[in-house]
């Protein structure tokens, strides 16, 4: 599923106008990069969690040049589903 189709259901549902529903998609989700950036976590009681995930300074290699480099340490987006969540995927009748 798309955004613009995702837009198009949100409308449809609940009989929004399509701009509006839009601008408040689109203002979610700076919002929440917004957040990520600053470090703080993003909790959806029932949805899930936008985290911050650490990842340590490591030792990587590049095979084509017979090379060993260093990956600086960096930070990098996560989601967590709930729980709820994850069992409604894991019993949809779609997967069976």
């Amino acid at each position: 599923m798309t955004k613009a189709e995702l837009v198009g259901k949100i409308s449809r549902q609940t009989g929004i106008e399509r701009s509006i529903v839009l601008h408040t998609v689109e203002a979610f989700m700076e919002e929440v990069k917004i957040q990520l950036g600053a470090g703080e976590d993003v909790h959806l009681r029932g949805f899930g969690s936008f985290l911050v995930k650490h990842r340590a300074q490591k030792t990587g290699r590049l095979l084509a040049k017979n090379t060993t480099i260093i990956i600086p340490a960096h930070n990098v987006p996560a989601f967590k589903p709930a729980d709820v969540f994850v069992d409604k995927v894991k019993n949809s009748t779609l997967n069976k």
